[in-house]
């Protein structure tokens, strides 16, 4: 990257690709930061919620002018293939420039919020820049909580306009945002003995996509917990099947990729498997021929390694939370759920919500409600499942996630609510809004659109307790935000510097619009 232009953007970009930011863990950013700030005369201050916040002066010249905010998120969603052996939290991403892109190929890339972060640090460096004062907001653990934005005190902002720079899209405006809510799930199973002659199998869905749970929810990808459910249900249906484990998905806000089972079956039927694993196989591969034509199934013996004389049964699971590799999970050998157990579960993760519930009355083309069932484990009798509920209008979420509880009660599953925030509600007369609107036409030649997005932004958080701000958001173009191979396009990074230059260029001016 350091031959990509702009220069001043890549450079922090690159930084950001060489320490480790797991959600949870930005302390090393943070003070990586904090050092570079003080190199530049640029004052920096971590609040109680461990948000980063920078601060430079006006230019000369524009001391009255009302200050401006540069907001983003240090952490990243860290997600990676199959196979791949990365530590998010030791190791550097490994980010490669192809046909115009820079492109992480095995893991999540981190543009998604790091270019933003990147295009803010830029603005605080940049020699010559014409602002007014500057705030830059850097938000902590964004991605699996929001508690950054979360916990920011009423009044410690100062300015009065804000620019997030966490959309995806170049060219689009972005003026709302959804909100979302977690649903958890949890019960506990009976446990049985394995009959005597049952062999321990291994079922695997792979090869899928995945995505941002919210921005690619619409796209018609697979879901690997919802395909595992429906060949677990599939294959109990014809053979005499004991459910000893799942695990699927590393992620409530990311739709999951690949998940797998471990059950039992007798030896005469185990026997017969692959003819129905080859037609399962054909059956997906046709069924998502346009969205996920990698779609993978398999039944593997060979991986589980049952010692009769063990105490327990080690099996290759994947790694909740980091998808890095496979660890070992410890069973007991001879015990599964029983078939009444194995029913209920399967019979709740196939009839659970996932997906669009409502497209937008509003903006045509846009989800306004959707779930994504994100994570699932089963170990020892203990099931656990999550879902990100998201939604334009506050309500609509609320009222989605009490169905979702409802419904897992009547599985005889615990379930709530949790981690609720609330949606960014469009402001079309947004002064802030109509002098972007009026640099990006004099920039570009051409008007830019207006969207919302059906991902959650923290500018409804910052609303909550900064309501003087005018908010936009504007970002350049990414692809495949949540998942491994996640890229950003190099030609859309220097329009943003362009118009992030350009717009605080205007609101340095007497003459820039104010509401």
């Amino acid at each position: 990257m350091k031959n990509l232009q702009p220069s001043c953007v890549w450079s922090h970009f690159a930084t950001l690709c060489a320490i480790p930011r797991a959600s949870l863990h930005e302390d090393a950013l943070i003070a990586h930061l904090i050092a570079w700030a003080k190199a530049h005369s640029i004052a920096a201050v971590v609040d109680a919620a461990g948000n980063l916040i920078l601060k430079k002066p006006a230019s000369p010249g524009c001391e009255a002018m009302p200050g401006v905010i540069l907001q983003g998120h240090l952490d990243m969603v860290c997600q990676a293939n199959a196979g791949t052996q990365h530590d998010f939290e030791r190791d550097p991403i490994n980010a490669v420039v192809r046909d115009g892109w820079v492109v992480a190929e095995n893991t999540t890339l981190g543009a998604d919020n790091g270019i933003g972060v990147a295009l803010a640090l830029a603005a605080l460096e940049e020699p010559g820049l014409v602002h007014p004062a500057l705030e830059v907001l850097l938000t902590v653990n964004e991605e699996s909580g929001m508690d950054g934005a979360r916990g920011l005190v009423s009044g410690t902002l100062q300015g009065k306009a804000l620019i997030n720079l966490d959309t995806e899209e170049w060219g689009h405006f972005y003026l709302g945002c959804a909100g979302g809510v977690d649903v958890e799930v949890r019960g506990d199973c009976a446990l049985e003995d394995l009959p005597p002659g049952y062999v321990p199998l291994r079922l695997e869905v792979s090869g899928l996509r995945g995505g941002h749970s919210g921005i690619d929810i619409h796209l018609g990808r697979g879901n690997a917990i919802k395909l595992l459910a429906e060949a677990l249900r599939e294959l109990a249906s014809r053979y005499d099947l004991r459910l000893i484990g799942t695990q699927g998905g590393t992620a409530r806000n990311a739709i999951p990729r690949e998940a797998v089972a471990v059950f039992a079956l007798p030896a005469a039927e185990a026997a017969q498997l692959d003819t129905w694993v080859q037609a399962k196989h054909a059956a997906w591969r046709a069924r998502f021929a346009a969205a996920d034509a990698k779609v993978a199934l398999a039944v593997r013996q060979e991986l589980l390694g049952l010692d009769s004389s063990a105490s327990t049964l080690s099996l290759a699971l994947p790694l909740e939370g980091g998808g890095d590799g496979l660890v070992a999970a410890e069973f007991a050998p001879r015990k599964a759920i029983s078939r009444t157990e194995r029913e209920r579960l399967l019979d709740f993760l196939d009839s659970a919500a996932n997906g669009v519930a409502r497209v937008s009355d509003d903006f045509p083309g846009v989800t306004d409600t959707s779930d994504n069932l994100g994570v699932l484990a089963l170990e020892q009798g203990a099931f656990r499942a999550t879902f990100k509920v998201r939604s334009l209008h506050d309500a609509r979420a609320d009222a989605l996630a009490d169905e979702m509880v409802a419904h897992a009660a009547s599985f005889g599953l615990q379930a709530w609510k949790d981690g609720a925030y609330p949606g960014w509600t469009p402001n079309p007369s947004s002064p802030l809004l109509d002098l972007c609107r009026q640099v990006y036409s004099a920039q570009f030649g051409q008007p830019a659109s207006l969207q919302v997005i059906h991902a959650g932004l923290e500018c409804g958080l910052l609303a909550a307790s900064h309501p003087q701000l005018d908010m936009i958001s504007f970002g350049p173009d990414i692809r495949g935000a949540h998942a491994p191979g996640e890229s950003v396009e190099i030609a859309s990074v220097a329009r943003c510097w362009q118009l992030l230059k350009a717009v605080l260029h205007a609101l340095a001016q007497p003459h820039a619009v104010r509401g």
